[in-house]
């Protein structure tokens, strides 16, 4: 890993303080394995062509093409690098499970993916690994244009028009090596990947981007260390459609620093998939990353739901007399934001099904506490060596309780999540009057970005590189609706115990009382609450940073403006 003390620590996403040496003028010493998934290709013999010609030492470099079930099955062909091999995927299908396979068959210290229809140019490889060798936690991104390979092109050596189609793999290498592929269509007039360039182009390559740069990982072309690779988990396997965007996010949520590199020039060969078939591929990933990719909140803007990977997971030790530590808990479940989850930590393993007297048991508030909220989805009864306690959470933001004593007001966790949002800090934490620690809201990427560093082992020094490279500030636990579990009030549902009422009254009451308080929209009223933004519309919070509606009305969508920004925003929140 990289040291702390020979490598400045990069703020939030940006990159900028880490200076990569110049292409060719530097000595590459890590091994680099490109995954390749292909399923039926119909361009491995010029993009492996393409690799043959790469200006990083073939000695370093094996290339490990994933058959995903092709028919018929993948062959080599004569021209492509000297360590390249056929992996044929025996369980699963899809690309993520592709990609896993991949990384599974090698033990390169770098890992790329590279989609079977990109012809890289000959500083590609290189251009990638450069940062490898100096940061360990960085995401590169590759650059790349959109071209019909059917189309006229340049011939390689200059001197006649031909068809990029036609070149043979020999000529594709010979095109690489002299830089003449470079040519082969015009960079600037091709298409570029325009929703993720204009995300680069306001973001100054993402290094402005903060939290929502993973957004842009695109997968035919991105390396990283195998170190991250495998900190981040790998790809989801089961996944068919989506699984970049939701890599993007767990790499970013193990500590990733995402850029793009434009000297990492590459022509894809044909639209992509997701090119081509835009709607459908939005409605089918829209579960997907609702579910698995909490960072996109707009996706979760319903009342009452729970998600796979839950935004926010409240850590709170169940210590001492049952009776606060039900009142700490019940108030966290009845905040008024819906995305989170209760980690209960206790010895619960002390807990068995032996005989005991029940009210002389030396457990009687562990094992009350274990009876209240075993059966409660939205808890979780842990113990404190657990991995899920000791180790970084899955959810984005881990709001850490050091007692019980105190409790929550309903709008605590939603204010709180806003208020780091809009700072995009790393920690914030809480105090009593006497200075004492109430609770610490942490964000899980940024406590993941301390493991990269060496010597970075203690809370304190964990704490203080938060603060360095994300922001902290410590604020009053009362600021924010902490008070003593005791008094926090919590509504309790109304019993009927009065004798029975005749059916036709009893009716009656209920139409009253569903008048007040859940009032029925009109065609009309969903029509106008529903309809587009104009164009011209000022862009505004998300709905998120809102008090929730606990009414029945549609969520109105925030308007955004016409241009780069405005698309931008809209493939944000879409």
């Amino acid at each position: 890993m990289t040291g702390a003390a020979d490598r400045p620590i990069t703020p939030g996403n940006d990159w900028r303080p880490v200076v990569p040496p110049a292409l060719g003028e530097w000595t590459p010493t890590r091994s680099l394995c490109v995954v390749m998934p292909a399923h039926n290709p119909k361009h491995l013999a010029t993009v492996l062509a393409s690799l043959a010609a790469q200006t990083y030492p073939a000695e370093l470099t094996e290339v490990v093409v994933v058959d995903d079930g092709s028919e018929p099955a993948v062959v080599l062909p004569d021209v492509r690098p000297e360590r390249t091999r056929v992996v044929r995927v025996t369980e699963g299908w899809g690309r993520a499970n592709a990609l896993a396979c991949g990384a599974a068959a090698s033990d390169s210290e770098i890992l790329m993916w590279l989609d079977d229809d990109m012809l890289v140019l000959r500083h590609h490889l290189e251009a990638h690994a450069r940062w490898h060798h100096l940061v360990e936690h960085f995401v590169v991104l590759g650059d790349k244009r959109f071209v019909e390979p059917a189309e006229v092109g340049i011939h390689p050596w200059g001197t006649a028009p031909q068809r990029a189609a036609s070149l043979t793999p020999e000529q594709v290498r010979a095109a690489v090596a002299n830089n003449a592929a470079a040519d082969l269509w015009d960079w600037e007039t091709s298409d570029p990947h325009t929703w993720v360039e204009d995300i680069w182009a306001v973001t100054d390559d993402l290094a402005t981007a903060g939290t929502g740069a993973f957004v842009s990982l695109v997968g035919a072309t991105v390396s990283m260390t195998r170190a991250l690779h495998d900190a981040a988990g790998g790809p989801v396997r089961d996944l068919r459609l989506g699984e970049d965007t939701v890599f993007g996010h767990q790499v970013a949520e193990a500590g990733a620093v995402l850029l793009p590199d434009h000297e990492a020039r590459s022509w894809h060969l044909g639209l992509s998939h997701a090119m081509r078939h835009a709607e459908q591929v939005k409605a089918h990933n829209q579960p997907l990353f609702a579910h698995l990719v909490p960072s996109l909140r707009p996706r979760r803007v319903q009342h009452g739901r729970a998600w796979a990977v839950p935004f926010v997971e409240v850590v709170v030790p169940a210590e001492g007399s049952h009776l606060p530590v039900q009142a700490c808990v019940d108030s966290l479940l009845d905040q008024d934001m819906d995305d989170h989850v209760v980690v209960l930590v206790g010895e619960w393993s002390q807990l068995d099904e032996g005989r005991v007297r029940p009210l002389a048991d030396e457990h009687f508030e562990l094992r009350w506490l274990q009876r209240m909220y075993r059966d409660e989805p939205r808890v979780q009864l842990l113990e404190p060596d657990d991995p899920r306690v000791t180790g970084f959470s899955r959810s984005p933001l881990r709001l850490r309780l050091s007692g019980t004593d105190l409790a929550p007001a309903r709008a605590t966790l939603r204010l709180l999540v806003t208020d780091l949002d809009r700072t995009q800090h790393g920690l914030r934490v809480l105090t009593d009057d006497d200075g004492e620690v109430v609770a610490r809201l942490e964000r899980t990427a940024a406590f993941a970005r301390t493991q990269w560093y060496d010597g970075v082992s203690s809370d304190a020094e964990r704490d203080a590189m938060v603060t360095a490279s994300h922001g902290s500030s410590t604020r009053p636990a009362s600021d924010a609706g902490f008070v003593p579990s005791e008094r926090r009030l919590r509504p309790r549902f109304g019993v009927w115990r009065d004798p029975a009422m005749d059916a036709d009254a009893s009716w009656r009451k209920l139409q009253r009382q569903m008048a007040r308080n859940a009032p029925v929209l009109t065609p009309e009223d969903v029509e106008e609450t529903t309809a587009p933004a104009a164009d011209d519309a000022p862009i505004v919070d998300a709905p998120v940073d809102a008090p929730p509606a606990r009414r029945s009305e549609p969520v109105e969508e925030p308007a955004v403006g016409r241009g780069r920004w405005g698309r931008v925003v809209r493939r944000l929140r879409d």
